[in-house]
């Protein structure tokens, strides 16, 4: 394998009409990978949906397999994985995107499917995935595979969100085609669609350790940092201000400034800014911001 992938043909592995239904070679690839001369002494699927990995372990002779969905009565949130494993394929819902309490014909109240607040989401996701990789034997590997997905003009990035439980072996790139989204017309040139998926790797490298990684997204006023300058801080203010503003008004908002704790010529350090900097204008008795 190489860290980006293409399937044009999603081949013969599952149901073709279970929507989000991924190729069976991808997880074929990973197999053959991982074990060029052997096969798994476990091979376990979460989220096994359509029946892909299922056909796959057919087709490679591996006997020794596991598949659990909500399909077959297998909760991924309260259920425990029943036997150890060194290799985990999981190919969760990508947040509300494609609802399979439709698919199943049956509601499940822990279906992650279910339609629920993106941070709902990312939690019962990290859930799962610590479950899986401590289900893991020493040395296992769990692969995921996800995408992205955009709603209301807003992108959401689940493998920056959710959280990461041991040591990330390869980050692949996957192809994406056949989207019911491909047919959609968009009022906007500058849309880019997302084409891809990510598979990420990960292996368990300690048997009473393990790395737990997860992103920090705190939202901060930029009057509160000191590592900004006085012509990005200026600028801000002259947006903040309909784009006309006098020194006195400038001053009068950046004097509370972080920065401008202990200085003692705040007010000079404006005008010497405004004067001194191609990107303000001075417009009569007002300042203007001109980006040339």
């Amino acid at each position: 394998m190489q860290s980006i992938v293409s399937y044009k043909d999603r081949g013969n592995f599952g149901d073709s009409k279970y929507r989000g239904n991924c190729t069976g070679y991808i997880i074929k690839d990973l197999i053959q990978h991982f074990y060029p001369t052997s096969k798994p002494k476990k091979f376990i699927e979460i989220f096994s949906g359509g029946g892909t990995g299922k056909d796959v372990a057919k087709e490679l002779n591996i006997t020794n397999s596991l598949h659990l969905d909500l399909n077959n009565g297998w909760d991924a949130l309260i259920g425990e994985i029943p036997s150890g494993s060194d290799f985990i394929f999981s190919h969760p819902p990508y947040w509300d995107i494609i609802s399979y309490e439709s698919q199943r014909n049956s509601y499940s109240e822990n279906d992650l499917s279910n339609k629920m607040p993106y941070e709902e989401f990312i939690h019962k996701l990290d859930i799962v995935n610590e479950k899986i990789y401590h289900s893991l034997l020493y040395g296992g590997r769990h692969a995921i595979l996800i995408g992205d997905v955009r709603k209301q003009r807003k992108y959401y990035s689940i493998i920056k969100d959710m959280t990461w439980f041991g040591d990330l072996e390869s980050h692949i790139i996957k192809a994406q085609y056949n989207c019911v989204s491909d047919n959609k017309v968009y009022y906007n040139n500058n849309f880019i669609p997302i084409k891809h998926e990510h598979l990420l790797v990960f292996r368990k490298n300690k048997i009473w350790l393990f790395n737990r990684t997860y992103t920090n997204t705190i939202e901060i006023n930029i009057m509160q940092v000191t590592n900004i300058t006085w012509r990005d801080l200026i600028q801000a203010t002259l947006q903040y201000l309909k784009n006309e503003a006098t020194i006195d008004e400038i001053y009068n908002i950046l004097v509370r400034s972080k920065k401008a704790e202990n200085n003692n010529h705040v007010r000079e350090k404006i005008r010497q800014t405004l004067n001194y900097n191609s990107n303000f204008k001075k417009v009569n008795s007002k300042w203007v911001l001109e980006i040339k």
